[in-house]
């Protein structure tokens, strides 16, 4: 270990097999018609994937929630408790109390692009607006924007607005054929804005979205984005009470989506231009998030704490019993030769943070023991509110956390 340099861990295969592949798709030009699977976990894809996409596959954009407010209703909205229904912004799992907080967020994340969402973001069209002009103004045009909102709540003088100022990408929820018009106005007046379309597989839709495709290409749609129904603690009862049940074990998806979804996959490859991407429900997990968790950590790990391949942080810490948190940080420095960048007084959770090795070595020692210091390993994830997945007594046995950081 390199005092002052935190630790990477070496990627899993899967994620070396598709970071090779989001290569190859970022330097696509043409517009392949063949199905391709992207990844380990099932996502599927005819045509160019959409930059919002692109950007989201590697953990590179921001999500920002602008509001829980909705007057939609759908059945399927998997939004949690603590957002449903609430007027606040979150920048990915930062509240949001000024606009400081989403630059913050926005650069300690990385983030190259910002996904705009809800709720229904066009309740707050001035909100929107706004955002979009911050993002723009302090990180450039080629920051990418995209904005998910339902086609009741767009108006053509929003869309023109959207546009004026800067959006890179809409994305339309229809909820019907009493929609599809709203779809063909936003392409004639979008400007050149990037104009999809992203709906949930419902299971015994396919005959409704397989007329939706030709319209979609005839009117110059670039994108239909489909994805997999998921159960959440908040639609649980509704899909239950109107039939679907869950695929089981990991996976939180609804039978009969994924395979409405790749009927459309096929089916898409009859068409010249059109762009279909299936996303499942596991592939947020497995993909997205872990990119995005892998880039915030590597930019924002202390020079004592390990970064494992799903992002999270790996730490020793001391919990010193009767000694001030500055007593015992002194001890570690002092008595036994710890480089100070390596020690960290945590303040907050009334710890001291420190390598693997150190704790390792204080375990060993008699006399700390005596004096009654507590020492554990925490994993916890790199996000503001520093959520702990694990923390083992270096009692126990400790194989979990280093098997996953090797």
């Amino acid at each position: 270990m390199v005092p002052g340099q935190p630790v990477l861990s070496c990627p899993s295969t899967e994620l070396l097999l598709f970071r090779g592949l989001e290569r190859r798709l970022r330097g696509e030009n043409s517009l392949s018609r063949a199905l391709r699977t992207l990844d380990m976990v099932g996502s599927g894809l005819v045509g160019r994937l959409p930059r919002g996409c692109r950007l989201c596959i590697g953990g590179a954009k921001m999500v920002l929630f602008v509001t829980g407010l909705c007057n939609q209703g759908c059945f399927y909205c998997p939004i949690s408790e603590k957002r449903r229904g609430k007027d606040d912004v979150w920048a990915n799992e930062v509240l949001v109390t000024s606009d400081e907080d989403i630059l913050a967020e926005a650069e300690v994340s990385g983030a190259k692009g910002t996904s705009i969402t809800g709720g229904e973001p066009l309740l707050r069209v001035e909100r929107v607006i706004g955002y979009l002009d911050l993002l723009k103004e302090c990180f450039g045009e080629e920051h990418h924007v995209h904005l998910y909102t339902s086609c009741k709540a767009l108006e053509p003088g929003v869309l023109t607005r959207l546009w004026e100022h800067g959006l890179d990408e809409l994305r339309l929820h229809p909820f019907g054929r009493e929609d599809w018009r709203c779809i063909e106005e936003a392409t004639k007046l979008g400007g050149d804005m990037s104009i999809g379309v992203e709906i949930p597989a419902i299971p015994g839709e396919l005959p409704y979205l397989l007329e939706f495709l030709p319209f979609l290409e005839s009117i110059g749609v670039e994108f239909l984005n489909l994805n997999e129904l998921e159960f959440s603690e908040t639609n649980r009862e509704e899909l239950l009470a109107r039939g679907y049940t869950p695929v089981g074990g990991l996976s939180m998806g609804a039978k009969g989506s994924e395979d409405v979804a790749k009927a459309v996959l096929r089916h898409a490859q009859e068409l010249d231009r059109l762009t279909v991407h299936y996303c499942p429900s596991r592939f947020k997990d497995r993909i997205q998030l872990r990119h995005r968790l892998v880039r915030r950590s590597r930019r924002v790990a202390k020079p004592h704490e390990l970064v494992t391949e799903d992002g999270l942080l790996v730490k020793g810490v001391v919990y010193p019993g009767s000694k001030s948190l500055e007593e015992a940080a002194k001890v570690l420095v002092g008595e036994y030769g710890v480089p100070p960048d390596m020690v960290w007084i945590d303040k907050e959770k009334n710890r001291v943070e420190t390598s693997l090795e150190v704790v390792e070595t204080l375990g060993e020692d008699r006399r700390i023991v005596g004096e009654g210091w507590r020492l554990a390993i925490v994993e916890e994830y790199p996000t503001r509110d520093r959520f702990e997945t694990l923390v083992i007594p270096l009692s126990e046995k400790r194989s979990r956390v280093r098997d996953k950081s090797l």
